[in-house]
């Protein structure tokens, strides 16, 4: 589980296909304070440390993985976000993140604006649907605020500190970002869609 709330950024050394999956290594900050096995979110995608090795830190990336997120696209040099599970005790301040994305959107709408910065972000139906006005959503695993929803986007502002302190400084318009709706929209979408299917929801 994570909050959204980006450690740091890394930097890819390369991404090195192995028939439909990858191997995906990366530069880290905290790697010494990490363990085989351990669960980092990388733009927002929960992956599992592999192996340590003097060139960085591996990551294994399934068929499924490059089929439903962006990760696929990086190249050697580029930033990612990072963010270790969360541990017991740890403060909440983001939403929850479970790291697994749900699709990917594009970017659609770079601006500043006086300190902060304007976002725009295309959403695929599957994604809308789970979208409110004011709700959060994970782009590239960080937890963001909904300003405005409209028929196929969603508008966020970005305050300095996160603009600063995320890969969004490099964004560039048409770049893809994964997407992960709020866990708790998915769970009453279900809830509702079995009542409607089995005719118990009130009328």
């Amino acid at each position: 589980m994570f909050t959204g709330l980006v450690e740091a950024t890394g930097t890819v050394v390369s991404l090195e296909a192995k028939g439909d999956q990858a191997r995906l290594l990366l530069e880290l900050p905290f790697a010494s304070e990490l363990a085989l096995g351990d669960s980092v979110a990388i733009n927002g995608c929960c992956l599992t440390v592999a192996e340590f090795s003097d060139a960085g830190t591996a990551f294994d990336l399934l068929a499924q993985t490059l089929r439903v997120t962006s990760l696929g696209n990086l190249a050697s040099g580029s930033v990612v976000n990072l963010e270790r599970a969360m541990m017991v005790g740890d403060r909440f301040g983001g939403h929850f993140v479970q790291g697994h994305v749900d699709g990917t959107g594009t970017i659609t709408r770079l601006e500043e604006n006086g300190q902060d910065h304007i976002l725009g972000v295309s959403l695929p139906p599957e994604i809308h649907r789970h979208c409110i006005d004011k709700g959060s959503l994970t782009v590239d695993g960080i937890s963001l605020t909904i300003a405005e929803l409209g028929a196929s986007e969603a508008t966020f502002w970005i305050t300095p500190h996160t603009w600063e302190h995320t890969h969004l400084y490099l964004a560039k318009l048409g770049q893809s970002v994964n997407l992960e709706v709020d866990l708790l929209a998915k769970y009453v979408d279900k809830l509702l869609e079995g009542r409607l299917k089995s005719g118990t929801l009130p009328q």
